[in-house]
Parts: C-alpha cells; sequence; structure tokens
C-alpha cells in the first residue's frame, strides 16, 4: 500500500484516499461475485447469492476508507463490524476482508503508537473470536480463517514499521537541524570570541604604545632646546616602541588574512617590554622568572598583556614611578602582580585629564577566559594589579 501511494507523489491525499477505496470496492464486490460462481454450494446466480445486503456490507466496507486517514479508528471499527456481520450472516466467501486490511494499515500506519497499537490488538482480538464462531471449522474453512487472520497481523505489523520509519525519519531531520542550528551557534561564539580576543590584542598594543609615545614626546618637547641628547634619547624610545608597535599590529592582522602569525607576544619579551618602559621614567624591578617553556601558550601571552596594560595604566595614569612586577611559578598556577608607588603626583596632573579605558577590563577578560582570578584596586598612594592563571585550563585551550 505504502508503494502504491509513493508511485502517485503528484496526487493528493484525499484523491489517493478516493482511488483506494473506489479499488478495493470494486474488487470486493467482483471478487466475491466471481468466487460465488467457482464455489458449488451456491447453484445461484451471485446477485441472487448475496442479495441486497451482502451488496450493501462489500460496497459500504469499501466506500468507508474515503475518511481513513481522517477517522483511522473508526474506520478500523466499522470494517471490522462489517466482516462479522458479513459473515455471520452465511453470505460466501471471498475478498470482503480487503477493506478491512487496509483500515488495519491505516490504523497502524498513521496512529500514534502505543495507542493505536493497543486499539488494533484488542479489535483483532474479539474479531478473531468472531470469525472462529462464525466459521464451519472445515479444512477449507479453516484455511481461509488462518489466511484471514495472518494478513489482518501482517497489515498491522506492516502499518507499524511504516510509522516507525516515519518517526526515525522525522527525528533525524529534527536532530540534523538541531546540530545545523548548534553548529551556527557555536561558530557565531568562536567568532565573537575570536573579534574579541583581537579587539582585546589591538587595545594592548595600541594603548601601550601611545601611552608611552606621547610621554616621550611630551619629553621631547620640553627638552629640545636644553638637552638635545636627552631629545636623541626619547625619539629612539619613539622610534622602537612605534616599531614594536607595528610588528604586533602586523601579526594581529595575519590573523584576519589567514597567514601564519607566528607565536604571539610572551613573557620572553619582558625585558624588552620593561625596558622601553624604564626609557618612558619607570623605575621597573621585577622579582621572580618563569623558565622558557614552562608555560602553556595561552598563560604565557596572558601574562604578558597583563603585565604590559599595567605597566601602560602606571605610565598614563601615575607619570614617573617605582613600579614592581612580580612573578611567582606556583604548583598548577602563575601569579603575577604589577605595584607602583603613585608615582609624581604633581607631575601627573600637569598633564591633560586621562579618560578612563577598557584596560581593567581587558586584564579581568584574559584572567576569566582561562578560569583564573583578577583583582585591581588602590595600593597605599598606588595601584596594584594581581591575577591568578591555571596552567591546566590553558593547556586545555590551547589544545
Amino acid at each position: 500500500m505504502e508503494r502504491l501511494v509513493r508511485r502517485l507523489p503528484t496526487l493528493s491525499a484525499r484523491t489517493q484516499d478516493v482511488l483506494i477505496a473506489g479499488f478495493v470496492t470494486l474488487l470486493q464486490v467482483q471478487g466475491t461475485h466471481a468466487a460465488v460462481v467457482v464455489q458449488d454450494e451456491f447453484d445461484r446466480p451471485a446477485a441472487t447469492a448475496l442479495g441486497l445486503a451482502g451488496n450493501a456490507l462489500l460496497a459500504l466496507g469499501g466506500l468507508v476508507l474515503l475518511v481513513r486517514r481522517r477517522w483511522p479508528v473508526p474506520v478500523f471499527l466499522v470494517t471490522a463490524a462489517i466482516s462479522v456481520g458479513y459473515f455471520w450472516s452465511g453470505y460466501p466467501d471471498g475478498p470482503g476482508w480487503l477493506s478491512l486490511f487496509v483500515a488495519t494499515y491505516t490504523l497502524t500506519a498513521h496512529g500514534d503508537g502505543r495507542r493505536s497499537l493497543v486499539v488494533a490488538a484488542n479489535g483483532l482480538f474479539v474479531l478473531f473470536v468472531c470469525w472462529i464462531l462464525a466459521a464451519d471449522l472445515e479444512p477449507g474453512e479453516l484455511g481461509w480463517l488462518a489466511f484471514r487472520i495472518g494478513a489482518t497481523i501482517m497489515a498491522a505489523a506492516l502499518g507499524e514499521s511504516v510509522r516507525s520509519r516515519r518517526v526515525i525519519a522525522a527525528d533525524a531531520v529534527r536532530r540534523a537541524e538541531e546540530a545545523e542550528r548548534t553548529r551556527d551557534e557555536v561558530a557565531r561564539r568562536r567568532v565573537d570570541a575570536e573579534r574579541l580576543r583581537i579587539a582585546r590584542e589591538v587595545h594592548d598594543t595600541v594603548a601601550h604604545a601611545i601611552a608611552i609615545i606621547n610621554v616621550q614626546a611630551g619629553v621631547t618637547a620640553h627638552v629640545l632646546d636644553k638637552r638635545p641628547e636627552r631629545a636623541r634619547e626619547t625619539l629612539l624610545t619613539i622610534e622602537q616602541t612605534s616599531a614594536r608597535a607595528l610588528r604586533e599590529m602586523r601579526a594581529i592582522l595575519g590573523v584576519l588574512r589567514g597567514d601564519d602569525d607566528g607565536p604571539g607576544p610572551s613573557l620572553a619579551a619582558l625585558d624588552e617590554l620593561l625596558a622601553v618602559a624604564r626609557r618612558a621614567g619607570l623605575d621597573v624591578t621585577v622579582s621572580g622568572s618563569v623558565p622558557a617553556g614552562a608555560l602553556p601558550e595561552a598563560t604565557d601571552r596572558a601574562a604578558y598583556r597583563i603585565v604590559q596594560e599595567a605597566v601602560t595604566n602606571v605610565i598614563r595614569h601615575a607619570g614617573p614611578a617605582r613600579v614592581a612586577v612580580t612573578l611567582d611559578l606556583a604548583p598548577g598556577e602563575l601569579r603575577v602582580a604589577v605595584a607602583d608607588d603613585g608615582g609624581d603626583l604633581t607631575a601627573a596632573q600637569q598633564g591633560p585629564p586621562v579618560e578612563p579605558g577598557r584596560g581593567l577590563a581587558g586584564m579581568r577578560e584574559r584572567c576569566e577566559l582561562l578560569g583564573g582570578a583578577f583583582e585591581a584596586g588602590p595600593d597605599g598612594a598606588g595601584f596594584r594589579v594581581s591575577a591568578r592563571l591555571p596552567l591546566e585550563r590553558a593547556e586545555v585551550a590551547v589544545r
């Protein structure tokens, strides 16, 4: 039945039901008339042997299939009742059970699973009992009875198989759509995370470079006439700072172009960073060290950026100051601290007011991405930044 329906893909369900109902009705009536002719016990014409009531039952059993999709349970019960009434009335045997097979198939194929199977099982049990009671229990009659019972069970099993495949296919489509939607969401989150990472890298690189260049440019303007050798040193610092910033920006933009940008900034370049900070007027001391290769790449880069941003904030907000950088490689984590003594507040107040930026927020985000902790706040007359960066979480992030 399912194959027959699939061969008529351009027809609507209503048209298919009309064709099936008409075909089954014609087959039941004409097939039973033909069976009467070959049965010896009926010496009357087929129309007379069936009578008006018998022909009506055969026709009604086929025509009720017109609404089989809309009301599968009532159609199944009606066709079962017609079958029982037909055989109990003693009418000649024939293909009058075809409508029952179609109704049973429809009940399980278009039902809701367990409830439809319960209705079909109970209905078929009652139907089989009635058929047995109505049969003559002769060898030929028993063969037809066994055939009807087996065929009805097969129709129910076929319908349940079709329904199960339909449910499995719908579930597979749903899972595929869910997987595609999930992939889109994951890809969007990865794009957002990468965009945020690049924004932090650009901020850290540009803010640090501009802060140093701004300080050195002010120093140059102040000492250009009085101490030209000092002006030469500040211009050299500006040149080196801008060149370093350009290299880092080129590496960041390489990620956007899909180029291999190589390893990112790490604590291996900390001496160079602090050398530039010292030329900008900071008195920087470092306590503790980290052996090369001892940190995962993500932790190494985050630690460097935190020190860089903290030093930049000191240059912007405190001016010339004493800065203490502490690196402590403890079991399972790296502790980073940058503290200043407040610097020369009078000198800092002489410049234009500095608007707050996103430096602290960026450092906090770097720590949280690795599962670490971040603290920042006043420390006496100065300011202190401290971060704890776990190593295990960073190793997973690198993979």
